[in-house]
């Protein structure tokens, strides 16, 4: 049952149409070769940056890919931290060699950046882990992350890397817009832009009121000068969007997609309730 379900999450990325996967610790449950078997039905790029064959020395899928965008070239890599198994004797582990994520990443970027004009990395290391390799490593514009299961509506930016995640078990799907405006490697959040803007119309309103005090006006004039200029520095640069939609019954599964799932329900159906008794 476990591996026609493992097929059947791979016909389904077929479907969405995604354009890489990143491998985490879950995906390796049935070993090394049972997920190379599976994977061959994948019609998109299955990225292992740091995960050794130990019998072969070679990576167990593809280092990094590069994909172009409407001009734009997308560099992408995927890092597995090793704290994400239960020890040395996992069995998820076994003929695997897990290599050090920072210096994987320190290597790669040193590859891509020549080549590209955004890189983003596919990472199962933990929320935590993305916020300590963002802090230690430039480069990386964007870390889509994973393993945590945590839902961040309003993405930190560290030193010029966006941290992304959202809940885990298809709850919810993350959608980033990005407005590139310049070629600098720095992005803001347009809310903080939206929050301005709100909060100077307040100010401009509150300026024109006749009954408040003149010590009153003083503040905030002043409070409108900082954010007019505040908005003013955000003129030109780069900027970004990030919804978190629930995966709910208001959203429409894809037909094929519903098929197969039909029809995998129907071979391994839900064992039923126990009855009741007092």
């Amino acid at each position: 049952m476990v591996t026609q379900k493992a097929h059947l999450m791979v016909e389904a990325l077929n479907a969405m149409g995604v354009d890489a996967m990143g491998i985490g610790d879950d995906d390796l449950s049935l070993g090394k070769e049972a997920l190379r078997e599976i994977l061959k039905k994948a019609k998109f790029p299955i990225l292992s940056s740091n995960i050794i064959d130990e019998e072969s020395g070679k990576l167990l899928f593809d280092r990094s890919l590069i994909k172009e965008v409407n001009g734009l070239r997308i560099g992408l890599f995927s890092l597995l931290s090793p704290e994400s198994f239960y020890g040395q004797w996992d069995p998820r582990k076994k003929g695997l060699m897990i290599q050090p994520p920072t210096e994987t990443a320190q290597t790669i970027l040193k590859e891509l950046q020549p080549k590209t004009d955004l890189i983003i990395l596919l990472s199962h290391l933990s929320y935590p882990k993305d916020m300590e390799l963002a802090q230690t490593l430039a480069g990386i514009h964007l870390i889509v992350g994973s393993h945590t299961g945590i839902s961040l509506s309003y993405p930190p930016v560290i030193k010029n890397t966006i941290i992304l995640q959202t809940a885990p078990k298809g709850m919810y799907g993350g959608k980033l817009d990005l407005t590139l405006n310049n070629k600098e490697p720095s992005f803001y959040n347009a809310a903080t832009r939206r929050s301005l803007e709100n909060n100077l119309n307040l100010m401009k309103q509150r300026l024109t009121s006749v009954d408040a005090p003149e010590a009153e006006k003083a503040q905030w004039q002043r409070a409108k000068e900082e954010m007019e200029r505040s908005l003013k520095q955000l003129q030109g640069k780069n900027e970004f969007i990030n919804s978190i939609v629930p995966l709910n019954e208001g959203i429409k599964d894809h037909p094929d997609i519903g098929k197969m799932v039909e029809a995998f329900k129907a071979t391994f159906p839900e064992p039923g309730k126990p009855p009741f008794s007092k």
